[in-house]
């Protein structure tokens, strides 16, 4: 028979539900990625100023939440950390301008590198990336929380986990920056602009719900394996 781990030994406890985990990712991303693009668009749109102008102000959001968060709890949030290197990567681009393919291709640069980094986050990191990514979206600031959550990768069937789902989303980002080289290269301006945001928005929210689908799979799996041997 396989080992079981319990709720409150695994990287997915009981407490810390996938509908919990997605009510703090979507305020992460509305604070650090949803208010930053507002401010972005209104600035642009009335302000009237630059891109690289709009985006430097817009990326202070993420800023001072990770001040905000470093300070009260001693930790930062990695979207927010996300944000600010993919902002970072259009500010350089957009600076050093370049032909119109790079500027559709522009976009998927730290996606594409977040995706090369889960990859090799898989061979050179401690624990692969999606862990500490899962830690924070479960754990949160919560001292105990995330000492459950690391005592979890003891468990050959947590890091089994942790270790597929940051193979998903290394495969999917690359993939997607892959794809988008390929039609900014070889289709028409306009419909591989087009194109390209459309299969970035795709690719975020399959793998997103695979990922959610996924855990709450090995839940129910757990769930039945410790009853099974009650």
């Amino acid at each position: 028979m396989t080992d079981s781990v319990a709720p409150e030994q695994s990287g997915l406890p009981a407490n810390a539900s996938p509908k919990g985990a997605l009510k703090g990712l979507l305020l992460s991303l509305v604070i650090n990625v949803g208010i930053p693009l507002l401010i972005m668009y209104l600035l642009m749109t009335y302000g009237h100023v630059s891109q690289v102008v709009a985006l430097s102000i817009a990326s202070l959001v993420p800023v001072l939440n990770s001040i905000v968060d470093f300070t009260r709890h001693r930790s930062l949030d990695l979207i927010a950390i996300f944000f600010l290197l993919g902002s970072l990567t259009n500010i350089l681009a957009i600076v050093f301008g370049g032909p119109v393919q790079l500027l559709i291709i522009r976009e998927s640069f730290f996606s594409g590198a977040l995706g090369l980094i889960c990859l090799l986050s898989l061979i050179f990191f401690p624990r692969p990336l999606m862990f500490y990514v899962g830690r924070q979206m479960l754990a949160g600031t919560d001292p105990a929380r995330i000492k459950r959550f690391n005592d979890s990768w003891q468990n050959p069937s947590v890091r089994a986990s942790h270790r597929l789902i940051t193979s998903v989303w290394g495969g999917a980002l690359l993939g997607e920056f892959v794809f988008r080289v390929v039609i900014a290269l070889t289709l028409p301006t306009l419909l591989a602009y087009s194109l390209g945001g459309t299969i970035f928005t795709i690719t975020l929210t399959v793998t997103f719900l695979w990922t959610f689908v996924y855990i709450a799979r090995v839940r129910r799996r757990e769930a039945s394996s410790q009853a099974g041997q009650a």
